[in-house]
């Protein structure tokens, strides 16, 4: 039976204020020279389970964390806010942070507002990242995501639940209802389009939430779109939070190429 990542032992905390509201980010790693920092955006709700991933990417580059508002240790946010809303949070966040060429990197739902802030956002998002892409046309109503979630669910993943319990909590089920509600009335696939910037997507071997079909459609939609496959279930980087540092490490490597 695999056992649960260790969280990092330290990060700095960041709160900044947005036009959509208190915006908390957590940094690991350091900046180095001729390598992008990292933005990596909250799945649904959650977002400490992705800390180990974020260490991970840390060994490299500097890395934010960011969690949107009304969710994990952000604020309440100042008005209703769908998915291309989240995007300009963290376009906005990009600018207040004086991130001038950063790799946007979305999990699950993360990778719909990821895409949003490069089509936004081109000037400041150097290539954007899509692991475990988001709602795939098969689980594209309440019922099918429902079910396919419990189904990706029976993978073994020791942890997960309690790590996201008390985050779960804090949105409560109008706030989850509301992600689920705005995620499932948007496209991933019409944001990819028209992202100018290198883009990769990042689907994992068993994940039950995203077809390699869908995936690969993403990566030849994209005008500079690539894919890859990693083992595991739909929370891959839950129990193997490599698993994605070597893939977005090629990333950045491109956005770094291209700007050079």
């Amino acid at each position: 039976m695999p056992t649960p990542p260790s969280l990092p032992p330290e990060m700095l905390l960041r709160y900044t204020d947005l036009p959509e509201g208190r915006v908390r980010t957590r940094v690991l790693g350091r900046r180095r020279p001729d390598v992008p920092p990292v933005v990596v955006v909250q799945g649904m709700a959650v977002s400490d389970y992705l800390l180990p991933a974020c260490a991970a990417l840390g060994e490299w580059t500097e890395v934010h964390l960011l969690d949107l508002p009304g969710y994990a240790g952000s604020g309440e946010p100042t008005r209703h806010l769908d998915v291309r809303s989240y995007g300009e949070t963290v376009a906005h966040w990009l600018e207040a942070a004086e991130l001038d060429r950063a790799v946007v990197v979305g999990h699950s739902s993360g990778t719909q507002v990821a895409a949003w802030a490069g089509v936004l956002c081109p000037q400041r998002v150097a290539a954007v990242g899509l692991a475990s892409p988001t709602i795939d046309p098969m689980a594209r109503s309440l019922p099918r995501l429902l079910f396919r979630w419990r189904l990706d669910a029976r993978a073994p993943s020791p942890g997960l639940e309690a790590n996201h319990i008390p985050e779960w909590k804090r949105a409560g089920p109008g706030g989850i209802g509301h992600l689920v509600k705005v995620h499932l009335a948007d496209h991933l696939e019409d944001q990819v389009g028209r992202l100018p910037m290198p883009m990769l997507a990042i689907r994992a071997a068993d994940d039950r939430l995203s077809s390699e079909s869908w995936v690969r459609d993403l990566a030849r939609l994209a005008p500079d779109g690539d894919h890859v496959s990693v083992p595991g279930a739909h929370a891959f980087v839950w129990l193997d939070p490599s698993a994605w540092s070597e893939p977005l490490r090629r990333l950045a490597d491109r956005a770094g190429s291209a700007l050079r």
